[in-house]
């Protein structure tokens, strides 16, 4: 029997009806993440400026708890929350989450506060995605795929990476399973939130020119990039551990939620102090104006941009800063660890430094993520498609020493991560 012809005016009509919808939707996202990112910018300026606003940051996390308890309700939730939604929604993301993520991770930044900008961008896109969910009056399997389009206009938007944004969108809810219906609408959503970005005049950083083109293949530098991705595996399970225990152990030893912001202020500030640096603090992607010496993301592309335990400092720094109640999201921190894991081990093995901070950037947030596919496309997004091989070497063996578990206790399991324990005994 001869199969059926395609329905090609029903996909057509089916394609155009979703740009409809989400093209006013991803413009609203690209435009909250320009204004973002520009915030952040003039914040992170501030906090330079008057260093002494560190010293607030107990007082600035007790305005973020009040902020949340007067107006969050459900918007707690936060990246959890959305992906929870994408699983099965229900009564939806709450509005209200776009600007309170939005002024949380802001004043968090304000005073030092060691976080990203996925959790933001996410959590923006989608409060403004269930707005016009609620606008367009749509079912719950369309809402629902509108929800994973703002999260890929989120994610697309704030790194400038919109296939990685949609490959994310799709990989995130479920370990282990890609569904591929919303696949068009999720493209869609991260290219034209991008796109939109860009057009507020919004500048992503560049990474491409940090790293020079390594040989192929090369049997040697081969090995090394197979035994640094073990080491970024395991630092991506070291990065989940600390920080769901330093959250649960936030909410067991002090009762009081408004403390807890408090004491993890306090325990940052204390931190600094020892460490005599700031680098741990904020974002960390740019150094201060007059700091040339300030291990950040990009100086650990450079020979001697970054100490032997920056990652582990960066580690503790972001989970104290996220456990005890501040806003703001895993990703960036974790590009920092990765980065800079990279560059320490690059000396270790006599490697290139940039490839290996590059490989760690991308493999460490894969694996604590739990999005391999994500992490690759991010990289060839980012770096260019010369290191391609090394990139998918990196990140899928990372991906295998990772442990079971991710930095999204919402997402989860369709397949287990790789084990070796079904072969033993064989």
């Amino acid at each position: 029997m001869r199969p059926s012809p395609l329905p090609l005016a029903g996909v057509a009509r089916h394609t155009l009806r979703w740009i409809l919808l989400i093209t006013p939707t991803a413009a609203a996202i690209g435009t909250a993440c320009a204004f973002f990112l520009w915030a952040l910018d003039r914040t992170t300026g501030l906090r330079w400026r008057y260093p002494a606003l560190l010293w607030a940051l107990p007082v600035i996390g007790v305005a973020i708890h009040g902020l949340y308890s007067r107006w969050g309700q459900k918007a707690e939730g936060g990246n959890d929350l959305v992906i929870e939604q994408i699983h099965s929604p229900g009564a939806g993301v709450p509005r209200r989450m776009a600007p309170l993520i939005l002024a949380g991770t802001l004043l968090t930044h304000l005073g030092g506060g060691s976080s990203g900008r996925e959790g933001t961008a996410l959590q923006m896109g989608g409060g403004i995605s269930a707005f016009f969910a609620r606008v367009f009056d749509l079912s719950a399997a369309d809402r629902r795929t509108l929800l994973m389009a703002g999260v890929a206009a989120g994610f697309g938007g704030v790194f400038g990476t919109p296939v990685a944004g949609a490959v994310f969108a799709l990989e995130v809810a479920v370990l282990g399973h890609l569904d591929y219906e919303p696949l068009v609408p999720c493209l869609w959503a991260a290219v034209v939130g991008h796109w939109v970005c860009l057009s507020w005049g919004t500048h992503h950083t560049n990474y491409h020119q940090q790293i020079a083109v390594a040989p192929v293949l090369a049997p040697a530098l081969t090995a090394k990039v197979l035994a640094a991705a073990v080491a970024f595996g395991l630092a991506s399970a070291l990065f989940v551990f600390v920080s769901h225990r330093a959250r649960a152990a936030f909410r067991r030893w002090i009762p009081r939620p408004w403390l807890r912001p408090v004491a993890g202020g306090v325990l940052l500030i204390a931190l600094t102090a020892l460490l005599g640096t700031r680098d741990y603090l904020g974002l960390g992607v740019d150094a201060p104006p007059g700091a040339p010496d300030t291990v950040t993301l990009l100086s650990a592309f450079r020979d001697e941009g970054a100490t032997p335990w920056s990652w582990l400092w960066k580690t503790l720094f972001t989970a104290t800063t996220l456990g005890a109640g501040f806003k703001g999201g895993e990703v960036t921190p974790l590009f920092f660890v990765g980065a800079t894991l990279g560059n320490v081990v690059a000396h270790l093995l006599a490697a290139p430094v940039d490839l290996f901070a590059g490989l760690g950037f991308v493999a460490v947030f894969a694996a604590a993520a739990n999005t391999p596919l994500a992490g690759v496309v991010l990289g060839l997004e980012l770096f260019g498609k010369e290191n391609a091989v090394y990139f998918a070497l990196a990140v899928f063996v990372a991906y295998a020493f990772s442990g079971p578990t991710g930095v999204y206790a919402g997402q989860r399991r369709s397949t287990p991560k790789p084990s070796g324990d079904k072969n033993l005994g064989r």
